[in-house]
């Protein structure tokens, strides 16, 4: 598989420096940051010290990888075991989760002939492929629920970031708190209630809630993570905005330095049109989204409850699809704000450009060679 993943090879050199984005969780560089970490070290993510160096991918399909599969998945869960840590363009070697044949490819990446921690091995993974994408706090969420007890140091979410979505979740469920618990307590009541919704445990002051929503058991769990997935996808929207505005004008902006030709300075400029409607359709699927939610808990705070239980029960279909298009978009403008930092340059020579602007329209839901080719 070393040619089909030449590119991924080259789309992940630029995250050397970089833990994680939505699409990207780079083990390699979280091993080498907590070299001589008891803790790191103590409760690995995965059994074999070979895949906690690994750079895991939700990764769009291309035309000549979909016949890897019995079925045919638009995303797939790829892992890559890089040569070396600390320089991922020396590339490496790679196997699609649920691939056809994976396990024997997977028990020779990983090595050894431990069975008990080949199998949980494959658990992980398996949890991992199930997630629409690999944002660090709802990633960590969904493996505490299955009762996999990772360190933290797995999970690049800083404090600040914590601190800010509860705020963030304070403001947009304050109405529901209002109500479900008689308005007492005042902010601290709010904050401590906060913290129980986006805590992994199951906390009874959310007994209230749980009771209006008339919900029981896993039909419960299940919801309060579909909520909890959806509010935390309004946080990162909403922080993400104003760097998508940006993102949009420099595409446009970005100037090409050094050696160029006509065909390829044509191929940069109809990449850059093709890009922008991309993410422009992007957006809209995940406003569209983010309005259903929007609806039924409106319906909640207006007092009908079955409305928003009924959402909770089927929103795993619509929550997959929220978390694929928005990890789609946060992936590009995280990658994008990587490259051209603030205040440097708007520069690139022109085969990375259009490297770049060929590997967004993938990410994104094109196949460049076929936009090309139309």
């Amino acid at each position: 598989m070393a040619g089909s993943n030449e590119r991924s090879y080259r789309s992940l050199r630029g995250l050397e420096k970089t833990a994680s984005t939505s699409r990207v969780l780079n083990l390699a560089v979280l091993s080498v940051r907590n070299t001589g970490n008891a803790e790191h070290h103590d409760a690995p993510m995965f059994t074999s010290p070979v895949l906690n160096g690994a750079v895991i991918l939700k990764h769009r399909l291309r035309a000549d990888e979909v016949d890897l599969f019995d079925t045919r998945p638009r995303t797939a869960t790829k892992l890559i075991l890089p040569f070396d840590r600390a320089d991922l363009s020396l590339g490496g070697r790679a196997v699609f989760v649920k691939q056809r044949n994976w396990l024997p490819a997977l028990a020779e990446l990983r090595g050894g002939d431990d069975e008990d921690g080949m199998q949980r091995d494959i658990e992980v993974l398996a949890e991992i492929d199930q997630m629409p994408s690999l944002d660090p706090f709802l990633l960590r969420e969904h493996l505490k629920r299955r009762g996999y007890d990772i360190s933290s140091t797995y999970f690049d979410i800083s404090p600040g970031d914590a601190e800010r979505m509860q705020r963030f979740v304070g403001g947009e469920i304050a109405r529901l708190i209002e109500l479900a618990y008689g308005g007492g307590g005042g902010a601290a009541a709010t904050g401590r209630l906060v913290e129980a919704l986006l805590s992994s445990k199951t906390d009874e002051r959310l007994e209230p809630l749980r009771l209006t929503l008339q919900l029981e058991g896993e039909s419960y769990r299940e919801g309060i993570f579909s909520w909890k997935g959806f509010l935390y996808y309004k946080w990162v929207l909403n922080t993400l905005w104003p760097r998508l505005k940006e993102m949009l004008a420099e595409v446009a902006a970005v100037r090409v330095i050094g050696q160029r030709d006509r065909y390829q300075m044509t191929a940069i400029e109809e990449a850059r049109v093709r890009v922008r409607a991309a993410l422009e359709a992007q957006v809209k699927t995940v406003m569209s989204y983010l309005k259903t939610y929007d609806g039924v808990f409106q319906q909640l705070t207006d007092g009908d409850a079955v409305a928003f239980r009924d959402f909770l029960l089927k929103s795993p279909a619509l929550f997959t699809a929220l978390g694929e298009s928005a990890g789609m978009v946060s992936h590009v403008a995280s990658f994008w704000r990587y490259r051209f930092p603030e205040n440097k340059p708007l520069t690139a020579p022109s085969d990375e450009l259009l490297e770049i602007l060929q590997d967004f329209e993938v990410g994104l839901g094109a196949d460049a060679s076929l936009a090309r080719a139309a």
